[in-house]
């Protein structure tokens, strides 16, 4: 293990930001483990991994720490939690970062590291899980390919590859496994191939209707048939046209050692047609006769016509379910109006970069994320929060780029690039997820593979079966390519993927950002969920409500001399110090030094005057006597107030000087959030930095039984891990930046922020609005979307599994079976879009 200042890059101790490269990751547990690991060590604030990058962004507590020390620490955690540190690869920073307007740093998007990278193909051509299996498979061939995950319900593929793999080498594996490729972004958004397709269907379809139509003659009493060759003529475009995709598909999988849906249609379909042929010219004297040999002509057009109907019908309403990540990806506007010369021009919006100032003019989209610098307007946030009423805005307000401007003329002084906005990032995370596998479907994964070998294994039993009890050949022929094309599992490989798209863009479109797929699992089993106080339950902006000076002190002094040691701090209590003293027309002094005290306070001086502000535990820790003002504080207390402690040392003692109180109202929406917690069968509880009392009286205004408070920042994730360890699953929801150890160490991490400060790299779960009553709408979800795919898996098994048996005793005909399987998976896609029309409660 090398030193870590080989790993330390000392030029940048200005610095937030850390880049860790991480070696041996594989998938997203991989990832996850790294990042509670990292988010435990002593001085992180936060961290996010990144498995295709094979890198972690860790955000640091303070701006100026001792990075040797801490490099030291993380890359330890790293090698404990079963991974490597590279030993030429140094921890790079800085990072671009920008602040919200509450002072809270954000993160830009990973870089890419120059040895490892992510690529994004969309795969064409993928009929089934096989499909997925052999894809997968194919990439992960290619040399410095390190991992290929492939998403049969989205049609993409997301590879982590070694700086050397190129994208032409991707494209060429996936077309030699006989499935079309392109880079995701090169997609365009209407496909001309999905026209096509259906000009093919409905031609198949005109050809198909003779040859089953004349199944009913002999219902109306008519002993007669389409003539044999007029039959092969219009059965042959279909096993043509239509049949052509199943046998590029199946040969190519079959090159690949991988058996898939294609491969039960081409057999089924190519046997029906073959013994048709075979019937006809055994009677060649009545090619031309109403009166010639029954033939299965119409079960081979059947079959390709429903099937191809069945996939179409997929296709469309798989579109659905992933329209919630096209709405989002379309949001942002092609051009911008930037200020360039003295003059506004209009440029690409990607070509944007922090500090240009662009126009917006009146119902048109922001094209970037920044600050306004001129004009009043409001936004319309609702497709990217899921906040429902206009957002005013005014001079230095945020918005957020792909949102739509109201009224007003606004002047926006753009803070982050296209790469790096709030819309990217969250696209990045739905795509994340939507990419994910959970464990269910890589169990379906390993069963696909092994499913259609079995099914062809069992349609050559049925057909040796028949012969054996003395059946012809014909009925042997129907009862094998029955069982063959009832069994395709293109529903059981849809089941999964397609209700994960469905509930992440449900869940996007109602404000509540799901980062992977294992989160719905974990979603399932929460049965405690609870909440940091400050900023989350409350509105995060405390103000000042009462100062008590102590016997023989100045209140105003008192205020000058508080405000003044808190010019050194960004905490929400610093703030409503100054603004007190704004207010109050005081002038403050110098801040000569501050040094801030975790968990507790800070100590500062101010004209020569050496002062302690922070919590009843800094001043026991100071023996700083509280008598005289004892029965003031717990008056403030019990009015669920936040109490803050003045006091001054001299020396080797410290006298009290005051006493200041915070009120910080609950959020509008916080007891009704509570109350929805709890009619979903949920524990709810409160944990806090806060006093006892004042933690007390906040949690009996919200119907919270359960509080524990005066606990530490870095206490809280022993907390959690205390409630884990008496057996229940825990969800903990905080603001995703000074909660980030808590939220690593639950079982579900729930940060709360609003649209482009969403702390992403911090829990599983981000809300895209600060309203808490997006918890229980994230567990309803979840549960629902959870729900969906165990319903999936139901009725694709069913589908599968019922209809074998009936298959071999040839109680199904070859057209009703090609019915079925293509009902199987349109009823699957169906079903998993009723979850759209959820509603909570």
């Amino acid at each position: 293990m090398s030193t870590a200042s080989s790993h330390a890059h000392p030029d940048h101790t200005d610095s937030k930001t850390l880049i860790l490269p991480v070696g041996g990751m594989r998938c997203g547990d991989c990832a996850e483990r790294v990042r509670k690991a990292l988010s435990a060590v002593q001085g992180v604030r936060a961290a996010e991994v990144d498995v295709g990058q094979a890198q972690a962004r860790v955000a640091l507590a303070t701006a100026d720490p001792d990075r040797s020390a801490l490099a030291a620490a993380m890359i330890e955690a790293v090698t404990t939690a079963g991974y490597s540190v590279p030993d030429e690869a140094p921890v790079l920073g800085p990072q671009q970062r920008s602040d919200d307007c509450d002072g809270r740093p954000t993160l830009a998007p990973l870089v890419e590291t120059g040895s490892v990278r992510q690529v994004d193909l969309a795969i064409g051509g993928m009929t089934c899980a096989s499909c997925v299996r052999t894809v997968e498979s194919a990439l992960t061939a290619v040399p410095g390919v390190m991992e290929a995950r492939v998403n049969f319900a989205t049609g993409r593929g997301r590879m982590a590859v070694e700086a050397g793999v190129t994208p032409s080498q991707l494209l060429r594996a996936v077309e030699a496994a006989g499935y079309g490729a392109q880079l995701a972004e090169d997609v365009s958004k209407a496909p001309a191939s999905q026209a096509r397709d259906w000009r093919i269907f409905m031609l198949c379809a005109v050809l198909t209707l003779p040859l089953v139509g004349q199944m009913a003659l002999p219902l109306i009493g008519i002993d007669a048939m389409i003539p044999p060759l007029i039959q092969l003529l219009l059965a042959t475009p279909i096993q043509v046209l239509a049949g052509a995709r199943f046998y590029h598909g199946s040969f190519a999988a079959l090159r690949h050692g991988q058996a898939n849906m294609d491969l039960l249609v081409a057999i089924g379909t190519s046997a029906a047609f073959g013994l048709s042929l075979w019937l006809m010219f055994a009677a060649p004297d009545r090619l031309l006769s109403f009166q010639g040999p029954h033939l299965y002509f119409e079960a081979a057009a059947a079959i390709l016509t429903l099937v191809l109907l069945g996939r179409l019908l997929e296709e469309r309403a798989k579109r659905h379910t992933s329209a919630a990540l096209r709405a989002l990806q379309d949001l942002r506007p092609d051009l911008a109006r930037v200020e360039r010369d003295g003059g506004v021009i209009e440029v690409p919006a990607d070509q944007l970069a922090v500090g240009d100032i662009v126009v917006v003019r009146p119902g048109e989209g922001i094209p970037a994320d920044g600050r306004v610098i001129e004009g009043e307007s409001e936004t319309d946030e609702s497709m990217l929060t899921g906040e429902s009423l206009p957002v005013e805005k005014e001079p230095d307000s945020k918005v957020i780029g792909g949102t739509l401007n109201g009224s007003g003329l606004l002047r926006i002084g753009v803070t982050a690039s296209a790469a790096q906005s709030a819309l990217a990032r969250i696209v990045a995370a739905m795509e994340s997820a939507q990419a994910d596998k959970p464990a269910v479907q890589r169990l379906v994964d390993r069963v696909s593979a092994v499913f259609v070998p079995a099914v062809v294994a069992l349609a050559g039993v049925t057909f040796a079966v028949w012969l054996l009890i003395g059946a012809d050949t014909s009925s042997a022929v129907l009862a094998a390519v029955s069982v063959l094309v009832i069994a395709c599992p293109c529903a059981l490989g849809l089941a999964t993927p397609i209700a994960i798209v469905m509930g992440t863009g449900v869940a996007a479109r109602r404000g509540v950002l799901i980062k992977d797929a294992e989160t719905l699992e974990r979603a399932r089993e929460i049965d405690t969920v609870v909440f940091d106080k400050t900023g989350t339950l409350t509105e995060g902006r405390p103000e000042l409500v009462g100062l008590i000076p102590a016997a023989g002190q100045d209140r105003s002094e008192v205020l000058r001399l508080a405000a003044a040691a808190q010019q050194g701090s960004e905490h929400p209590l610093a703030h409503a110090l100054r603004r007190a003293a704004s207010l109050d027309g005081l002038s403050l002094p110098r801040l000569a030094d501050f040094r801030a005290l975790p968990g507790r306070g800070l100590r500062a001086s101010v004209e020569g005057r050496d002062l302690l502000i922070g919590s009843r535990r800094l001043m026991a820790e100071r023996q700083v006597d509280l008598g005289t003002l004892e029965t003031a504080a717990e008056t403030q207390e019990a009015a669920g107030r936040s109490l803050a402690w003045i006091a001054e040392q001299r020396g080797e003692t410290a006298r009290l000087v005051g006493l200041v109180a915070f009120g910080d109202a609950p959020r509008s929406t916080a007891a009704e959030a509570v109350a929805d917690l709890k009619s979903l069968g949920l524990q709810v509880a409160l944990l806090t930095g806060d006093n006892r009392r004042a933690a007390d009286a906040m949690a009996a205004r919200l119907g919270i039984e359960r509080v524990i408070a005066e606990v530490l920042p870095e206490e809280k994730a022993a907390e959690i891990e205390r409630l884990r360890a008496r057996g229940h699953s825990v969800a903990m929801v905080g603001d995703g930046v000074n909660d980030a150890p808590a939220l690593a160490a639950a079982d579900l991490g729930i940060a709360m922020g609003e649209g482009s400060d969403v702390a992403l790299e911090a829990a599983a779960v981000a809300l895209l609005r600060s309203d808490p009553r997006l918890v229980a709408e994230a567990v309803v979800l979840a549960r629902a979307t959870r729900a969906k795919i165990r319903q999936n898996l139901f009725w694709a098994f069913v589908y599968n599994t019922a209809g074998l048996p009936l298959a071999a005793f040839g109680l199904l005909s070859p057209i009703v079976a090609g019915a079925a399987m293509a009902a199987s998976s349109v009823s699957v896609v169906g079903n998993t879009l009723l979850l759209g029309r959820l509603r909570r409660g």
